[in-house]
């Protein structure tokens, strides 16, 4: 028993990570983290989830969900803003948690994060087809319904082609160099947002007063729809549309003066992300009574097109089409750098570890390639929604917890960073417990899957990571408490 727990608590250090991401070009700038961030929260959630949850869960209140939500990842985006300044390293949680708390935590939250960002891939996809389809269908062009989504028995659905091919054009992309995709995403994140400020001004137009009366409909015993709990439900859902600031901190290694544009980053998503959320949401259900929403995956070019608003339904189509690219390329960067991370540490085949001479990890992006057309393509969306919210908050909680321990060691072995959580020590405590009530308002299939990728993550460890880890190689251990 002691020896699994000395596996477990070694400690990774902060300076050998340093040393070994130095491979990686820092480039980016405040302006760049922004557009990362925004590329995620402005792309497939908000052109689909508020339709989708209020159908499902909070009726009008969607907008509260989005609030609760904010509120929950405000408080988290504190702590991954300090210790992403503190520990500028590739791999966000996962070396973080390495750091401080030991290696087999790390991986462990590591390996939630995988799950996260490789059905973020999927869930992004999956709202870019949905799209793609409901524009080419004005046109009369319509996929066989075995080629049109994910696995769905009642539709006939079994392999999204569109998914799949917008993971393979993206990789593409991100195999040449970062700095020319980033100047695309800024340029592609500006677009979406005059489009989304666009739909609301538009759809203020059409908004019906009667459509927000009961605003928090009466909850429907046994099920997660209405009153409190609706709210939550919906807030649980949502919660993948905040995983934004996430993909912000696996590219911290990449950052130049991370210290300073980190937290900027950071906090700017959060905040112009939730602004436009609940602006988007509030003109949703007052545009159509919530329930026309139900299992609609593009619900504001649809509500457009059905107030005769046919060219700015087009045009937010066509944005959407090229805009989602936008979140794919912050989904599929985040994934290939958190595998490259995993490879670094040998927790996984070192190979994934290894940098072309374009600094890019290109054996960890071909395999997150490979395994989100696989897998990805034939999930259905709104299963995919829950799952990333599931990784999104264990990963918010992991790193809430953290402040404790990277708090003492801050002016110690580790740097004292320019920017720190208020409020310590209760903010972090309060921060881990609202991740922890949102994510216990998951679905119980997504509480299931997410304990059975624990499981395998475990046995991964077990029997691989913890004898082939550099750090029990002695390579990037330390003793420091």
């Amino acid at each position: 028993m002691n020896k699994i727990w000395e596996r477990l608590t070694r400690k990774a250090s902060a300076q050998g990570l340093l040393d070994q991401d130095a491979r990686l070009e820092p480039h980016m700038t405040t302006k760049d983290l922004l557009g990362l961030g925004l590329g995620m929260v402005v792309g497939t959630a908000i052109f689909t989830l508020p339709g989708i949850v209020a159908a499902e869960h909070s009726g009008p209140a969607v907008a509260l969900s989005f609030l609760v939500g904010a509120i929950g990842a405000g408080l988290a985006a504190l702590a991954y803003a300090e210790t992403a300044a503190a520990l500028p390293v590739a791999g966000s949680a996962f070396s973080w948690i390495s750091v401080l708390f030991g290696e087999g935590f790390g991986w462990i939250a590591g390996w939630l994060m995988l799950a996260e960002y490789f059905l973020a891939i999927t869930f992004v996809a999956s709202g870019w087809s949905a799209y793609v389809q409901g524009f080419l269908g004005e046109f009369g062009f319509h996929l066989p319904s075995y080629l049109a989504s994910g696995y769905n028995p009642k539709t006939g659905g079994f392999f999204d082609i569109f998914a799949a091919i917008s993971i393979i054009l993206v990789s593409l992309l991100l195999s040449r160099k970062i700095a020319g995709v980033n100047k695309l995403e800024n340029v592609l994140v500006i677009l979406k947002v005059a489009v989304v400020i666009m739909f609301i001004v538009v759809g203020l137009t059409a908004i019906h007063p009667a459509n927000y009366h009961p605003f928090i409909p009466a909850h429907r015993p046994g099920t997660a729809f209405g009153g409190f709990t609706g709210i939550l439900a919906g807030a649980a859902q949502v919660f993948v549309a905040y995983g934004g600031f996430d993909v912000i901190a696996s590219n911290t290694a990449e950052t130049k003066d991370p210290g300073k544009n980190m937290p900027r980053g950071i906090i700017g998503t959060l905040i112009i992300g939730s602004l436009l959320f609940v602006g988007v949401s509030l003109v949703l259900v007052g545009m159509f009574k919530y329930s026309t929403y139900a299992g609609n995956a593009e619900p504001s070019a649809w509500a457009l097109r059905q107030t005769g608003h046919l060219l700015t339904a087009n045009l937010l189509s066509v944005v959407a089409i090229v805009g989602i690219f936008a979140s794919l390329i912050g989904t599929q960067l985040a994934s290939s750098r958190l595998v490259y991370a995993f490879g670094r540490d040998g927790l996984l085949p070192r190979k994934l570890g290894k940098v072309n001479r374009k600094h890019n990890p290109a054996n960890a992006l071909l395999v997150v390639t490979i395994a989100a057309v696989l897998v990805g393509a034939m999930l259905p969306f709104t299963f995919l929604a829950n799952l990333v919210s599931a990784g999104t908050l264990i990963s918010f909680m992991f790193v809430s917890l953290g402040i404790y321990a990277l708090r003492p060691r801050e002016g110690r072995d580790l740097p004292v960073p320019k920017f720190r959580m208020p409020l310590y020590p209760v903010l972090p405590a309060l921060s881990a417990l609202v991740s922890f009530v949102i994510f216990w308002e998951l679905s119980n299939d997504a509480k299931l899957l997410t304990l059975v990728w624990f499981i395998i993550g475990v046995l991964i460890y077990i029997f691989y990571g913890a004898r082939h880890s550099k750090t029990a190689d002695g390579e990037a251990s330390q003793g420091g408490s």
